[in-house]
């Protein structure tokens, strides 16, 4: 049986392996914020011994992996699975920037390290079959920096303190490198527009102060997301529709 030219079994190896990477995640999650090593001869035993069933994070990982096979594909060469590889690589990362952000108003530099490694590892892959690819994240990466800087830059001008954190400005700079310029850009427009409405319904509903802190990253998450599964160019019409009120007509 197959599911856009995939078949069904390959569907199930990346479900089982999204449900180990969710299950596995938590633990990782807990030695980032305790600014512990990762990777140590003991990390299995540990994990072994302290193994615990994390369900939300093992079925949502779980679905992403399979959702991801359904949109880009399997193919024959490693080179055109690339996309695919990068995205189950990217997956379990942003849903470490999302709880650890959400829970210490931090993003681990460790873990933002990794992601930019990662990001130009890939980059390099990318640019050996596709110079202007690589150009192209490379670029992302520049683009990122330059919005979220100048941003930080204006917030903490305007209000006297840091209205986001330079965790969030290496973060999107390491996203940049996985999503090139155009969608870095998507990325960046839709996770303040979240971000915007969300700390607007937290304020109405006194869950937040108007000045108090509210962590940044998982709204990057969630833009980021939208910008694998949706279309740019459904994305840019969709903006377009917001920022002139209705009046865009293609």
């Amino acid at each position: 049986m197959y599911f856009n030219d995939v078949h069904v079994m390959i569907y199930v190896a990346f479900g089982i392996l999204g449900l180990f990477v969710g299950n596995i995640l938590p633990h990782i999650n807990q030695k980032l914020i305790e600014h512990k090593k990762i990777i140590t001869k003991d990390f299995f035993k540990d994990y072994i011994k302290n193994f615990k069933p994390h369900y939300v994070h093992m079925i949502l990982i779980a679905i992403i992996y399979m959702a991801l096979v359904y949109k880009l594909g399997i193919y024959p060469t490693f080179i055109q699975n690339l996309e695919l590889i990068k995205y189950c690589l990217l997956t379990p990362m942003l849903f470490s920037v999302a709880y650890i952000d959400y829970k210490e108003n931090i993003i681990p530099n460790r873990l933002v390290l990794t992601m930019a490694e990662v990001g130009m590892l890939l980059t390099f892959i990318f640019g050996l079959s596709d110079i202007n690819l690589a150009m192209d994240m490379l670029l992302g990466m520049v683009l990122g920096t330059a919005i979220f800087g100048i941003l930080t830059i204006l917030g903490r001008m305007v209000s006297g303190k840091d209205s986001m954190g330079l965790g969030d400005v290496k973060l999107i700079a390491a996203l940049g490198l996985f999503f090139g310029s155009s969608n870095i850009l998507a990325i960046s427009i839709i996770s303040f527009l979240i971000g915007a409405i969300i700390s607007i319904i937290l304020i109405i509903a006194k869950k937040k102060k108007i000045n108090e802190y509210i962590p940044f990253g998982p709204f990057i998450v969630i833009a980021s997301f939208i910008s694998i599964f949706v279309p740019f160019s459904t994305i840019l019409y969709v903006l377009l529709k917001i920022f002139t009120l209705g009046m865009y007509k293609v």
